[in-house]
């Protein structure tokens, strides 16, 4: 198959991420047709520079590439085969899924895009709002070598480090949810350690500065544990997200036959956390359940 030429990027998906990597690519000098459910998407797309496209298949139309940064799996395949974004896309095109699937999703979806003569390139990305802004992602990449090198240029400018993690798609997918395990179970350790300092009374503030200078400390401390003691912090990345992910995480755990009793007491506290009505808040606050536990809220 002759790959396309990547000039042209259609871009499907318009939110707190994909937003902010759609404006990227427009600064890279892509031209970038978008779109999104909510029209308000659309038009800030349109007022950086883009085109706020109508439906998916009007985003893929004539593109050389079609990127989906959507919620899930399903919204993913309801894009390319419910909504015609794989007919739209011109032969030789590429599909660049970069919502965080399960593993085994993503190799079906690949095996149906591929037989439709189109190339397909998993490649998840971790950094949250922050990194897409920023253009600093890390971008797990699987596929051909030479559907990478396609490609490429479009992912250097959304992501700050890119790594081919297989020839397969999939495989970059289970580096994601390997990632997404890691940092669930992160936030919630923390969680965990600064709920009980709260319940026997430790300043807050006493507790993280020497956590986050010993050896206790994680990325995940220094960024979420200072939101943690905070009522309401802004919104990075929610708890729905993890609920999301780390589900990702144990249903690759039962594909692959693999144990993951610390993913699974992560996923119920922030399952916990979505069920009271704060699954929009902060992943931070899932610190809430501890303190409901602790009776310390």
């Amino acid at each position: 198959m002759a790959i396309r030429p990547v000039r042209t990027v259609g871009f499907v998906g318009l939110g707190s991420m994909g937003l902010p990597m759609a404006k990227n690519l427009l600064t890279a000098g892509f031209a970038v047709r978008g779109f999104d459910l909510r029209p308000a998407a659309g038009v800030a797309l349109a007022e950086a520079g883009g085109t706020a496209a109508a439906s998916v298949a009007d985003a893929a139309s004539g593109a050389d590439a079609l990127v989906l940064m959507v919620v899930n799996a399903e919204q993913a395949e309801a894009a390319l085969f419910g909504a015609g974004g794989l007919e739209a896309l011109p032969p030789g095109g590429v599909i660049v899924l970069m919502s965080t699937c399960p593993p085994s999703a993503v190799a079906a979806v690949a095996d149906r895009v591929t037989g439709a003569g189109r190339a397909f390139l998993d490649a998840p990305v971790s950094g949250g709002m922050v990194g897409a802004i920023a253009g600093s992602l890390t971008i797990m990449a699987a596929g051909p070598a030479a559907v990478l090198e396609a490609v490429r240029p479009l992912l250097a400018a959304v992501g700050g480090k890119i790594v081919h993690a297989g020839e397969t798609p999939g495989q970059g997918a289970m580096v994601k949810t390997v990632n997404q395990l890691l940092c669930g179970v992160h936030i919630a350790a923390a969680a965990e350690a600064l709920a009980l300092a709260a319940k026997v009374g430790i300043a807050p503030d006493v507790l993280l500065d020497v956590l986050g200078g010993s050896a206790a400390s994680s990325w995940m401390l220094k960024d979420r544990g200072p939101r943690m003691v905070q009522g309401d912090p802004p919104v990075t990345s929610a708890v729905d997200i993890f609920v999301k992910d780390l589900g990702i995480v144990l249903e690759a755990g039962r594909d692959s036959h693999a144990a993951l009793p610390l993913a699974a007491v992560a996923h119920q506290m922030f399952l916990a956390t979505s069920g009271r009505g704060d699954g929009a808040a902060d992943d931070s606050q899932v610190i809430r359940s501890y303190h409901l536990l602790n009776g310390t809220c």
